[in-house]
């Protein structure tokens, strides 16, 4: 019924969306990201000295492994805590600025492309982080985000116009509580 009604009435022309657009460019910018994978091995936060330095050889060793040419994939799925991503040879994805822990962040981030971070300690435990691949940040550009721009404003107009016809309904109607 409010399709039939308005349906015909709901447009976003041209130049409303390139508007909205340039108004709204902070939306359409894609952060830097890193597409990485990462040996764990867990350690408590409130661990004792001997559970640190047990969690810090078992780390070491696999750094050994990878120095000495082991293939991280495998050395990930055979002995990291990550229950997540070991499956996975340690593959982590793609992930922004924010999503993880800063001092894995930093690691991660500062790596090169192909390259294995030392040993980093965060409060789930000691990581080895291999970066596949980097991704700069960029805006989008217009032509990418136009249809789903019009989209969006159709749907803001449709939503102001159900709201001002079901208004308009309930002034109009009667309505009785029958109890």
């Amino acid at each position: 019924m409010l399709e039939k009604e308005f349906e015909s009435l709901v447009a976003a022309t041209d130049d409303e969306v390139r508007k909205f657009y340039e108004g709204n460019k902070p939306r359409f910018r894609e952060e830097a990201t890193v597409h990485a994978s990462h040996i764990l091995i867990r350690l408590e936060q409130n661990a004792d000295a001997a559970a640190r330095t047990k969690a810090r050889a078992q780390i070491e060793t696999i750094q050994a492994q990878l120095k000495k040419g082991g293939n991280f994939a495998e050395l990930a799925t055979t002995h990291s805590q990550d229950p997540g991503s070991a499956p996975k040879g340690g593959d982590l994805g793609f992930f922004a600025r924010g999503q993880m822990v800063p001092a894995f962040e930093e690691a991660a981030f500062t790596t090169k492309v192909g390259q294995v971070s030392g040993i980093v300690e965060t409060p789930f435990g000691y990581h080895l982080i291999k970066v596949a691949e980097t991704k700069p940040g960029r805006d989008v550009g217009f032509d990418e985000v136009k249809e789903q721009i019009r989209e969006y404003l159709k749907q803001q107009v449709r939503e102001q116009k159900s709201q001002a016809f079901i208004d308009q309904l309930k002034v109009k109607g009667k309505i009785e509580i029958l109890i």
